[in-house]
């Protein structure tokens, strides 16, 4: 039962909910951020933005929670960009740092940051692998007052870019916080936090969020403010939630049968490993659809290339591992599908969170095998409700065995030729998978018959 329950029950007189701001002049952001915030579309606050804003405004240290797609970056970058106006006449180069766990964020940050600051002239600047350093080092040269990146390139610049330091940056700021505390970024953000000063903001950001003090206290936050905007795991209650329980070794026909009951969708498939990405991509091409592969495998170029396509338009499926699930705000995407179950709970909650964005609507569904249905139930535990299962006749998937059979077939073996030609030329398979696009753009989407 919840607290106000308890307390109705017991007679107690409740508080009534403090009223958010219902404007962005009324959270008291200045004139000119206002207008570049109509440029974005952005009518009104969202809750996160009307929560956290006013005490990043009055100089507190940020600890914010909030759902996917429910407009953290703005709750942060206003703030930022606002108190950089304030100060114009210093002009401060490297004001802030914006640490993110993936390229991919990273520079869907910058370039909200980038919108917003437009009509000021605002410089910001992207460290990530995958691109060239040199380029960078220029970037750095032109003194921008942003600096978003990765911990591991930007730590790389830190000691051998001349001339580079962040010693008098104003804010920091961990997006995608709980995953940034993770162990596999330790040494880097301990690192990065002894070359900058301890007087700073901070602010952390995330869907998730660990409640380890030891970890909190790494980040040195200084009596932060807590802004809960959702419960700690949550999705939207615009999400609707499905499963498939399924045969192992009939997956891939139940994925297609999802797929061919929402062939005009807009549709991020989400994998465990990067060959998985590839071969599925390949094979669900060879039955006439449209689909792309996005791994951490691939170079960057190829990477925001499959990006561009997909929010293009270009194709409609999206087959990705993790590297996708965290904060990128893709317009448009109907429908998640969890093909492989993630064995850590906390990754369905974003990846679930590339649809249902900024109050649409949206449809999850995972495809559990038999071995996974233990880690669906801890995905439903740390939900707290159970997610309704879906009923298919069997008669309509077998249908599906024998098309999926050949095109994994000749997957497979497309699999194995271009790795022996990647290994003897030592490039890619981005010309593979662009033919291969324009040859599921001709050929005929497969769809099941009547005829049994």
């Amino acid at each position: 039962m919840a607290k106000e329950d308890l307390a109705a029950e017991a007679g107690e007189k409740q508080e009534p909910a403090p009223r958010l701001a219902s404007s962005f002049a009324e959270l008291g952001i200045c004139k000119e951020l206002v207008e570049a915030c109509d440029l974005m579309g952005w009518k009104e606050p969202t809750r996160i933005q009307a929560e956290a804003t006013p005490h990043a405004l009055q100089g507190k240290d940020l600890i914010a929670l909030a759902q996917t797609g429910s407009g953290k970056t703005g709750a942060f970058a206003l703030p930022i960009i606002q108190d950089l106006l304030e100060n114009r006449d210093v002009q401060q180069s490297f004001f802030a740092c914006v640490l993110s766990p993936t390229r991919e964020l990273a520079i869907q940050i910058a370039e909200q940051f980038e919108a917003l600051g437009s009509a000021i002239g605002l410089r910001c600047v992207v460290l990530v692998g995958g691109v060239d350093r040199m380029q960078q080092v220029l970037a750095i040269g032109k003194r921008p007052h942003i600096v978003v990146g990765t911990p591991g390139r930007l730590l790389d610049h830190l000691a051998d870019t001349k001339g580079f330091s962040l010693k008098k940056i104003k804010y920091l700021v961990l997006d995608e916080a709980d995953k940034l505390l993770n162990v596999e970024f330790e040494k880097a953000l301990d690192d990065i936090l002894k070359e900058i000063p301890k007087d700073r903001r901070t602010f952390l950001f995330s869907a998730t969020m660990t409640k380890k003090v030891n970890k909190l206290q790494r980040a040195c936050l200084r009596n932060p403010a807590k802004v809960e905007a959702a419960s700690k795991y949550s999705t939207v209650d615009s999400l609707k939630q499905e499963f498939y329980f399924v045969p192992a070794d009939y997956k891939d026909c139940y994925l297609l049968h999802v797929l061919n009951e929402r062939r005009e969708s807009m549709i991020m498939i989400f994998v465990r490993t990067c060959e998985s990405t590839r071969l599925l991509a390949l094979m669900l091409r060879n039955l006439g659809l449209k689909a792309m592969s996005i791994s951490g495998q691939m170079s960057q170029d190829k990477r925001l290339g499959a990006l561009n396509r997909f929010k293009a338009k270009d194709c409609n499926i999206l087959i990705c591992t993790d590297v996708a699930s965290r904060g990128l705000d893709i317009q448009g995407v109907d429908m998640v599908i969890n093909y492989d179950i993630p064995m850590n709970s906390k990754d369905y909650v974003h990846r679930v969170g590339r649809t249902a964005r900024a109050g649409r609507s949206g449809y999850a569904v995972s495809l559990v095998n038999q071995y996974e249905a233990q880690w669906f139930v801890l995905i439903e535990q740390l939900l707290g409700k159970k997610i309704d299962q879906c009923k298919v006749d069997p008669d309509e998937i077998m249908i599906l065995k024998e098309p999926i059979s050949d095109a994994k077939r000749i997957a497979l073996t497309k699999m194995k030729d271009s790795g022996g030609r990647k290994k003897r030329r030592k490039v890619g398979d981005e010309d593979d998978e662009v033919e291969d696009h324009a040859h599921s753009k001709r050929s005929k989407p497969f769809k099941k018959s009547n005829r049994r």
